[in-house]
């Protein structure tokens, strides 16, 4: 996607944003209301297809939608020079005139440092053109927001500035470790959420539970409603009124007090392995949402520190190549070291 400014200049900055950061000036101080120049995009083949008003909110990200909406209505925003509707499907070669934009400039978020995108950079698993795939560390968000100054997403883009394109797939909570996909173009976005959606993707997790997990426990699909917390925290209940959910489980192995199966979610609520874990009676171990604070203590005691909920596996056909792979995550050191003290432990040899 080529750009250009009113002086008919190439403008400079990342494929798929503005030129101009959206109110954004280094000599402007937080809060004070600064506006870009008129910039002209040419719609580049991965963005064939896509709405004006998508398109557009995706250029002007933090941009209210009313804004969006006003420009085009007033004939602010052109398509190879002409007026156009909101629902315009754009081509690729098609160029779009947008305006100039006022906002109030946000405060600076602090930059991830070279740590942590060395860290992130290293549990990259799989990566080709279309897409990647990272064994996300335990503790770290998929993205910024909630006093989160950044997250995996922002890392990722911090660790490759020149990238034209890196948007998350799906999510995973922060608490949870594994394999998380990454696109690197939009047609490959498109892809996998519509994989995501239509059930071709197979996820499987690995959980350590409490209790001994019965074998003929094969599966839990309770509907799952989602509600807020008095202080704001989401968190997540059976009920009737909720969303139809399924999730299939097997037991791997069993130690004293608690057993490792493997859960794969056929649908994809929050929380779903979780909620659906703890109504079968076998809350996953260090979950400190749905745990009950006795036998959260008691999974302390053993050396836990983590929730036990790994992202183990993908199963999936590459965008493009259509090629059938499967991608596995191996755990961190902080949930085999719980394994191998529960291991030591039921042989009797724990000291």
């Amino acid at each position: 996607m080529s750009r250009k400014s009113a002086t008919g200049k190439p403008a400079r900055g990342r494929a798929g944003k503005p030129s101009h950061k959206v109110g954004h000036n280094n000599s402007a101080a937080a809060g004070k209301t600064v506006q870009q120049q008129v910039l002209w995009i040419t719609v580049d083949e991965d963005n064939q297809g896509q709405r004006l008003d998508n398109f557009l909110l995706a250029q002007l990200r933090g941009v209210p939608k009313g804004i969006i909406y006003r420009i085009i209505r007033k004939g602010e925003v052109r398509v190879n020079k002409g007026r156009v509707k909101p629902d315009r499907r754009l081509v690729a070669g098609d160029q779009v005139r947008i305006p100039p934009v006022a906002r109030k400039e946000k405060a600076h978020r602090p930059e991830p440092g070279s740590r942590v995108q060395r860290v992130v950079e290293a549990a990259v698993v799989f990566e080709d053109d279309n897409m990647l795939v990272v064994n996300k560390p335990s503790g770290i968000a998929v993205h910024g927001g909630s006093g989160l100054s950044f997250g995996l997403i922002e890392v990722l883009r911090s660790a490759r500035p020149d990238a034209r394109f890196l948007e998350l797939v799906h999510r995973l909570d922060r608490d949870t470790s594994g394999l998380v996909m990454v696109a690197k173009k939009r047609s490959t976005l498109r892809y996998l959420q519509d994989e995501l959606r239509h059930r071709r993707i197979n996820k499987q997790y690995h959980a350590l539970v409490a209790g001994n997990w019965p074998a003929k426990l094969r599966r839990v699909d309770e509907p799952l409603l989602r509600y807020e917390m008095p202080n704001g925290e989401r968190r997540v209940k059976v009920d009737d009124t909720g969303k139809a959910s399924l999730t299939i489980f097997r037991c791997l192995a069993r130690y004293k007090g608690y057993s490792l199966v493997e859960a794969m979610p056929v649908t994809g609520r929050t929380h779903q392995i979780r909620i659906h874990s703890m109504c079968a009676g076998h809350p996953i171990a260090g979950d400190d949402k749905y745990m009950d604070d006795v036998s959260l203590k008691a999974f302390r005691a053993t050396g836990g520190q983590r929730l036990m909920l790994h992202a183990r596996a993908l199963e999936l056909a590459l965008p493009v190549s259509g090629e059938a792979v499967r991608l596995e995550a191996p755990y961190d050191d902080a949930f085999s070291h719980v394994l191998s003290r529960l291991e030591v432990r039921a042989t009797g040899a724990d000291q």
